[in-house]
């Protein structure tokens, strides 16, 4: 008996023994990649105000992506800029130094900060790359809330408050913000690294919970999901056929309604079913939506 009971001490100090040591080995791979982004921030110059009146050079960095042009794949830039701005209905959102909204992904992580948006992902949502040695110009933007982590690729990526930051590739103009609420995940980042928008705390739904984006969306001009209808199907912005008539509407998942076509005026994130849209003040007033 009492050697089976040294035999259960000795098993339950080994396994407090492995515990202990994954646990030390999870800080100190958090520590190493802190420490990691310390060292790649410390290279990083930083200069106060926009690029412009840092008389930084035309075509480079973030304006290298003009207007009219979605957004490139990830490429580390000599400068980008950080500014505190407004953009459609997100006020304040960060815009890089062509105006263009840039996002947050609500599936990364702040503390340590960690991309989990990669490949594909990448993509459709490229990361804000600075290159090593390179400069950040901070607009509006608390220094202290800006830093850098070193993705996969061993690329350096811009984060505000901790989150990682992203371009939309489907937002073509300054000012646009299409890859607002995306797939209930996706916002645009505040100066401080919080999700801009009313819309990003609690979107309008009919359905619990956060979805997927919606693929499609039947639009009908009665409450109640009544005839006549229309459906809509695709990715992007998709105009309505009959402006103005939906009073409900019936979706598999999360998407944006706008008052005005091509995806301008007031939006609003909804999820699921909408049987009387004028639950949410948008009775008769949707003309386009974005979907996933």
């Amino acid at each position: 008996m009492i050697r089976n009971r040294f035999a259960a001490i000795a098993a339950t100090t080994a396994a407090a023994a492995l515990l202990l040591t994954a646990c030390n080995a999870t800080d100190d791979a958090a520590s190493a990649a802190r420490e990691g982004a310390g060292s790649a921030l410390q290279s990083l110059n930083f200069g106060s105000g926009t690029a412009k009146q840092n008389n930084a050079a035309p075509g480079t960095g973030d304006w290298a992506t003009g207007p009219g042009r979605p957004a490139s794949k990830p490429a580390a830039k000599k400068w980008v800029q950080l500014s505190a701005s407004s953009a459609g209905d997100l006020n304040p959102v960060v815009v890089n130094g062509a105006g263009f909204t840039l996002y947050r992904f609500d599936k990364d992580t702040a503390d340590p900060s960690k991309s989990n948006c990669s490949g594909e992902c990448a993509t459709t949502w490229p990361p804000v790359l600075v290159a090593p040695g390179g400069k950040i110009f901070v607009d509006g933007v608390a220094r202290s809330d800006v830093g850098v982590v070193k993705r996969d690729d061993g690329n350096l990526q811009v984060t505000i408050g901790g989150w990682p930051v992203y371009r939309f590739s489907k937002d073509l103009e300054p000012g646009d913000t299409n890859g607002q609420g995306v797939g209930g995940t996706w916002f645009g980042v505040t100066p401080d690294g919080q999700r801009a928008g009313a819309a990003a705390e609690e979107p309008e739904q009919g359905g619990g919970g956060t979805q997927a984006p919606a693929s499609s969306v039947t639009l009908s001009d009665e409450i109640n999901f009544g005839d006549p209808s229309e459906g809509l199907a695709g990715s992007g912005c998709q105009n309505v056929g009959r402006d103005d008539s939906a009073s409900s509407l019936q979706a598999s998942g999360a998407l944006k309604i706008w008052s005005e076509k091509d995806c301008k005026g007031e939006s609003k994130v909804v999820q699921g079913n909408i049987a009387d849209l004028n639950s949410i003040g948008f009775d008769d007033r949707i003309s386009s939506v974005f979907l996933g």
